[in-house]
């Protein structure tokens, strides 16, 4: 399965570095802003060998269409920001490569623009794809049917610099009917990341936890999604869409 990474900071390094690992994936090429790497491969970058070209290209000298003209893949992956989704989505949708979008925050404009996408290819979209955060929000939820009536407390924990409550938070939030200003919101340090659901039920507690350990963790959940999306015809889906089919066996 070939793919494109849009997105080359911290998180895509770390993503880009488990698909070098995985020999189902070639990492075709990387799209970033910057020109800095311009000319270089992601190997190169990281000092090993490897058969992938993970070339690296700046979208100021190159264009989507240009990139996908010399270097066609099947899947791109997108770790850049909420307005991106408009330098390739529609080219994708037209050729049928598969999205897989990893934007923390979307507006209810770019929302639109996914679904719209949709009816040409496959689409996926995560707040968090991390596999274990969306496990929680699957336990958490089959919780909350359980018990409609108990108290629930959110919490979300990221590294100092980061702006605005959490995008995985805000969902969990929603999926479990929570006003997400009374999200409880920590900045410190280097937190990579840290999502905590406690249910407060009259005589025990229950904490669903959910810990990132490195940017890797996001990495494993791309090759997660990207292997079941394979033979997903074109529509727009979620982790919860790939995760019930495990559950109903």
């Amino acid at each position: 399965m070939k793919i494109g990474l849009i997105g080359f900071g911290k998180t895509g390094k770390s993503v880009s570095s488990i698909l070098l690992e995985n020999k189902k994936f070639c990492l075709e090429w990387v799209l970033r802003q910057s020109t800095v790497l311009e000319h270089r491969s992601v190997p190169e970058f990281f000092g090993i060998q490897s058969d992938e070209p993970g070339l690296i290209y700046s979208s100021s000298k190159t264009t989507m269409e240009e990139l996908l003209d010399k270097h066609p893949v099947d899947v791109i992956i997108d770790f850049s920001s909420s307005d991106g989704i408009y330098t390739y989505g529609e080219l994708a949708a037209e050729r049928k490569v598969k999205i897989i979008s990893a934007i923390s925050h979307y507006k209810e404009k770019e929302v639109q623009l996914l679904k719209k996408l949709a009816h040409k290819t496959t689409v996926f979209w995560s707040p968090n794809i991390t596999l274990g955060v969306n496990y929680l929000l699957f336990a958490a939820k089959f919780l909350k049917k359980i018990a409609p009536w108990v108290d629930i407390e959110v919490n979300e924990e990221h590294f100092k610099k980061k702006e605005g409550t959490s995008g995985t938070a805000v969902k969990i939030a929603e999926a479990l009917d929570i006003d997400k200003k009374d999200i409880n919101s920590v900045r410190a340090g280097g937190i990579v990341g840290k999502h905590e659901v406690i249910f407060g039920f009259p005589y025990q507690t229950v904490r669903l936890i959910h810990e990132s350990i490195s940017r890797e963790a996001f990495g494993n959940g791309v090759v997660f999604v990207a292997e079941n999306l394979e033979h997903k015809q074109k529509g727009l889906y979620n982790f919860e869409d790939i995760l019930t089919p495990y559950f109903a066996v």
